[in-house]
């Protein structure tokens, strides 16, 4: 069984940084670390957790400052849909140095396909492909868990006006596969507070 954590350590972007653990084996992820963080750092340590890997719903630099700040402090890899693992790389794709936030740039070592999973002590993680906000986005399932990065908020929807975004192809995403997932699911973001698929489904005003 899964418990979470929530951080708002990057105030100035409001960016919802996870960490999320198997509450019998203590395996855990890390899921867009924003920036460095000492408090995010002791949690970890305290709740003697194993960090097993730090998973980037997509590229840009409110979502992975923290990246190798905590894959150096836990040796842990680096998690990426391979169509972004450019932008880990290239401060003129991720935004970062328009943001002002501290970057160390890491290349991810493991690249997500459109589909995968793997497991946090028994219990079963899913990554699904959710192109649109960004070319190689991502979220992150465990029933009932679903985090969506920027793919899909609190009624409403990531931007796609950036480079790779694509409105038609986030609006396909969410439906053919986030949509697909049951009703009850806790959607919880990159930014803004939680919802469900089903309140999303309709009170969402870019699906009525």
């Amino acid at each position: 069984m899964l418990t979470y954590q929530i951080y708002n350590i990057l105030r100035n972007y409001e960016t919802n940084t996870y960490l999320v653990w198997d509450k019998v084996s203590l395996e855990a992820i890390l899921i867009d670390p924003a920036i460095n963080n000492d408090i995010l750092k002791k949690d970890i340590i305290e709740f003697k957790l194993i960090l097993k890997m730090i998973i980037n719903t997509h590229g840009h630099g409110d979502h992975i400052g923290g990246n190798s700040f905590f894959s150096e402090t836990f040796n842990c890899p680096i998690a990426i849909h391979r169509n972004d693992a450019n932008m880990l790389l290239n401060e003129n794709l991720n935004f970062i140095n328009l943001m002002g936030i501290p970057y160390k740039i890491q290349a991810a070592s493991m690249l997500f396909n459109d589909y995968e999973r793997f497991f946090l002590g028994s219990t079963l993680i899913e990554v699904y492909h959710t192109p649109g906000h960004t070319n190689g986005g991502v979220v992150i399932y465990s029933k009932p868990l679903l985090f969506t990065g920027d793919t899909l908020f609190k009624l409403d929807i990531g931007r796609t006006d950036l480079p790779t975004g694509d409105y038609n192809q986030l609006l396909k995403s969410i439906k053919e596969v986030i949509f697909c997932l049951p009703e009850d699911t806790l959607v919880l973001p990159g930014h803004g507070g939680s919802s469900t698929i089903l309140k999303e489904k309709v009170a969402n005003p870019y699906f009525m």
